[in-house]
């Protein structure tokens, strides 16, 4: 497996990770909510953004000369406590899970930000999201946030650690 970042001269490419993002929507919240909650259009906009600035980036997780088997988002922000690194999604399709992709993704995601400098690295995700916070915790994440999602209700926890250089 390779991580390296979406080739924005490939549609395909950009159209892959679209369709995880959507797919992790339907998975967290439902097929109704989830698939109601963006559209289409909104999730290829949101993706392209994140490559249009240096700080911001799409990785994805390849067979070798093969095929997408994940994608992760990538951005520097900044809270009460300074900057931070941000996952804010990660995808793995499903006959690839339980193979290391998700733990490849994430070990590279650290990698993009501490190359960047940020101490730290976080995301969000639903309180029921068990298989990732399950990941995260494997590798020294801890809650340190909490709140409803304004759209759906969703309770959302942050698991965040702290990056070593």
């Amino acid at each position: 497996m390779q991580i390296r970042p979406l080739n924005p001269a490939e549609p395909a490419e950009l159209d892959w990770v679209v369709h995880g993002m959507r797919a992790t929507l339907v998975e967290v919240e439902g097929e109704a909510q989830g698939a109601a909650l963006y559209s289409m259009d909104w999730l290829r906009e949101r993706a392209r953004w994140h490559l249009e600035h240096p700080e911001r980036s799409v990785l994805l997780a390849q067979q070798v000369g093969g095929e997408i088997l994940g994608h992760t988002i990538l951005r520097r922000e900044d809270d009460a406590a300074g900057a931070l690194g941000l996952i804010s999604t990660t995808y793995v399709a499903p006959a690839a899970r339980r193979q290391g992709v998700a733990q490849g993704l994430l070990q590279a995601g650290e990698a993009w930000f501490r190359a960047r400098g940020l101490p730290r690295s976080a995301t969000w995700t639903s309180a029921t999201h068990t298989p990732l916070i399950a990941l995260y915790q494997r590798h020294g994440y801890v809650r340190t946030a909490e709140h409803r999602h304004e759209t759906t209700g969703t309770q959302m926890i942050q698991l965040q650690r702290e990056l070593n250089p």
